[in-house]
């Protein structure tokens, strides 16, 4: 459970913006979406590469 502290006088917009923070990290929604449909190991393999390989070509340009 995600429970967030209202502090004195904070507005509720950014309470609200720190528990959507918050619940990304937990990745609830990203275990949820896997779960939908059985996707084998060699094609979850290749999409964490071809991401990887993505990510690296996106440092490699600013640099």
């Amino acid at each position: 459970m995600i429970i967030i502290n209202l502090k004195e006088g904070e507005n509720l917009d950014k309470a609200l913006k720190r528990f959507k923070k918050k619940f990304e990290k937990t990745g609830v929604l990203r275990a949820l979406r896997s779960r939908q449909a059985f996707e084998k190991k060699s094609v979850t393999r290749r999409n964490v590469i071809k991401h990887a390989a993505y990510k690296q070509q996106l440092n490699t340009q600013v640099v």
